[in-house]
């Protein structure tokens, strides 16, 4: 059976990451997803990084599932083929820079005007109002403004530190599939669509909010420093290589000092409950550092869990693919890229029960299917043919 959004038609007018990896993600649970690129300026991610026959990871590691059509939008016939497709789509989704959409002439009121139960999404980076809505924006700007670099350092007197991976380009990408799913779902009970806004920035700071702004959550009892709650963190070095050890309850914690040879651990006032746990974290984590480095990695991993604590091995990318856990959760997939070749990904990390999710076709080559997507739209072979002479496609 065909992924839950079997049926839906979006028209992807993204780039580089958040607005791809969004559109990837519903293209993933069955949605017939088509790739507007520009003619001479295709989507960034094509050449970033590395690559293999035209094709590079990032690329295909956000774009797969997706038709590709190339259009230029400059052109009135570009914006008129923009128009006819979004007759026959149910969503569409662009992440130009606030103000771009109305220059080109495809702004929401143009595109409602022709498809008025479209579900129009932006994405930008700090929103459409503030003195930074015009501002460029890329990954580290987002993480620098929102916090995350320094409760990344721990301490807000320690040296920031980014994130080394992209978190705002990515969890944009998931609030925006999760919001284009509400709205969908909107649509089906109201019969109205709408617009639906998302800012990276806007997401990165509830994402935040859940667990890392609790000292400016009681209004008038704001914290002004923000210290680390530990000099070390729960990373921790064995004879052999580095492990992870994380105890919250008390039986986790009498669990740990049993298995580690310290039974007097349980005794000691200052970590008799979470709090003074909490309290006491850097003589704490000390402690455990110290214990840990007497024996190898493997041989703590396997005290403590027979012990019943929480542990894990820290893997290296080149190991995680082989790990007898994610083997047997079945998320590498590998499947043959009629241009890329072998390629190895995850599948779909949601699991439907009835509605499998599944990958009907790799990322497509720059306009790879202009021709098929106009037939379907209605264009005749000399009508495309013109389109393409007089530079409207490629």
């Amino acid at each position: 059976m065909p992924g839950p959004l079997n049926g839906y038609r979006i028209l992807d007018l993204t780039t580089v990451i958040s607005g791809p990896y969004a559109t990837m993600l519903l293209a993933d649970q069955g949605a017939d997803v088509i790739k507007v690129e520009a003619i001479d300026a295709p989507d960034h991610a094509r050449g970033a990084g590395h690559g293999n026959r035209q094709l590079t990871a990032t690329f295909l590691n956000n774009n797969r599932n997706k038709r590709a059509i190339t259009l230029n939008l400059k052109s009135e016939d570009g914006k008129s083929v923009l128009l006819q497709l979004a007759r026959t789509a149910d969503i569409l989704i662009q992440n130009f820079r606030p103000g771009v959409v109305e220059r080109l002439g495809i702004s929401e009121d143009t595109v409602r005007a022709v498809a008025p139960q479209i579900i129009y999404v932006s994405i930008s980076g700090f929103g459409e109002k503030g003195p930074w809505s015009h501002k460029p924006v890329y990954d580290p700007i987002v993480q620098a403004l929102s916090g995350l670099t320094t409760i990344q350092a721990g301490s807000d007197e320690a040296r920031p530190q980014l994130v080394r991976t992209i978190v705002p380009d990515k969890l944009t990408g998931m609030t925006t599939a999760q919001a284009v799913s509400s709205a969908l779902l909107h649509r089906e009970r109201t019969g109205e669509g709408q617009h639906v806004r998302v800012s990276m920035l806007d997401s990165v700071m509830s994402f935040l909010w859940a667990s890392d702004m609790g000292s400016q959550t009681f209004v008038g009892r704001e914290v002004s420093t923000q210290r680390a709650a530990t000099f070390i963190d729960l990373i921790y070095e064995t004879k052999s290589d580095y492990i992870s050890v994380s105890v919250m309850s008390n039986k986790q914690w009498t669990a740990l000092a049993d298995a580690a040879g310290h039974p007097e651990w349980k005794d000691d006032e200052r970590f008799k409950t979470p709090a003074l746990r909490d309290l006491n974290a850097n003589e704490r984590l000390q402690m455990i550092q110290n214990e840990l480095l007497k024996k190898s990695a493997e041989t703590w991993l396997k005290i403590l869990d027979d012990a019943g604590v929480p542990c894990a091995p820290v893997l290296k990318r080149k190991d995680v693919i082989n790990h007898p856990q994610i083997l047997a959760s079945d998320l590498i997939i590998e499947t043959d890229h009629h241009v890329a070749g072998r390629i190895r990904q995850t599948r779909p990390a949601a699991r439907f029960s009835k509605s499998t999710p599944e990958i009907r076709r790799g990322a497509p080559l720059h306009g790879e299917h202009t021709n098929e997507i106009l037939a379907e739209s209605g264009y005749s072979r000399d009508e495309i043919h013109k389109f393409r002479e007089l530079g409207v496609i490629k």
